[in-house]
């Protein structure tokens, strides 16, 4: 069943949905309005196919296949299989763009590399231990953690073991935490949390995004490159260039030689993993000095010109 879904206009600026192609945008709109309240949906072509393009069938679930994996190189979603050994995805920036009121707990298994077991509706294959969330040990019966991390006893009546009601002045925490991550943090609603919805090429945990300022992604580099094409180039070639360039980043190669390198690549026209030759050819090519032609004209001393040999 379809929800109401919020998009941002900073969506159309960002650079993670530019670098895909407009179907491959338009599959991940449809996508905010499919997903279950904790951003997940079957992975399966066909079914998001006659979901989101029953009125283009020009648009076949072949071409929602290409849509869905170019999203997934670019970080905007996240395929997995589940414990039923059915395929599924989630959107990676789900949290931090939707806000939902009341949201239900999905009946999808949960992502092993993005959610917690908290996200799974009971009887739900949960991720694989080693997530990195743990819970606290429980605390001994009758006693108290305040929120400060001092343990008290409860107070009691002299002469009795009774416990007096409303006389021990001790509150837990009214967010369990589960790590680094407070539940809390996740579903609570109200105005101390903050912007409700961050833009849409914010960093997600493992996904793309907007790089920091003063630094270059893949992303823009590949931008860059299929503006300055006669066509666009095909996305397979694109999104292995994007991987190439991926690469050199993290290497600390100068984004400049990464741009003389593609460069050099569209003069070419050569296989995308040509990429780092290019580069290092571009960094390393000795210049050669250039030739410098003159004119001939007949000198106007031929005796000291010549020597008199004339």
């Amino acid at each position: 069943m379809a929800r109401i879904r919020t998009i941002k206009p900073e969506a159309f600026v960002s650079e993670s949905l530019a670098a895909v192609t407009l179907t491959a945008e338009r599959t991940f709109f449809g996508l905010l309005t499919q997903a279950d309240d904790q951003g997940r949906h079957r992975d399966h072509a066909a079914i998001i196919a006659g979901q989101l393009w029953v009125l283009r069938p020009e648009h076949t679930p072949a071409d929602v296949e290409k849509d869905l994996a170019q999203l997934a190189d670019t970080g905007l979603i996240c395929r997995y299989k589940g414990p039923d050994d059915k395929r599924y995805l989630h959107i990676v920036t789900w949290r931090q763009h939707q806000k939902i009121n009341r949201p239900s707990a999905s009946r999808l298994p949960a992502c092993p590399h993005h959610d917690t077991p908290a996200r799974t509706a009971p009887g739900v294959g949960a991720p694989t231990a080693g997530v990195g969330l743990t819970e606290p040990p429980p605390q001994p019966h009758g006693v108290l953690r305040e929120s400060s991390g001092r343990i008290r006893e409860p107070a009691v009546n002299p002469g009795t073991d009774e416990e007096v009601a409303g006389q021990s002045d001790f509150r837990e925490p009214s967010v369990r935490q589960q790590g680094q991550l407070s539940e809390g943090a996740v579903t609570a609603h109200g105005p101390d949390l903050g912007p409700r919805i961050m833009d849409l090429g914010d960093t997600p945990s493992g996904g793309a995004s907007a790089p920091a300022p003063g630094t270059v992604s893949a992303n823009q580099l590949i931008a860059e490159y299929a503006v300055a094409c006669a066509h666009r180039p095909p996305e397979n070639v694109l999104g292995h260039l994007g991987r190439e360039a991926r690469k050199l980043l993290l290497e600390g190669i100068a984004p400049a030689h990464i741009r003389a390198g593609l460069d050099l690549h569209r003069a070419k026209g050569l296989h995308p993993s040509t990429l780092p030759s290019l580069v290092h050819e571009a960094m390393n090519a000795a210049s050669a000095a250039p030739v410098v032609h003159r004119a001939w004209t007949n000198p106007a001393d031929v005796e000291a010109a010549y020597g008199g040999d004339l």
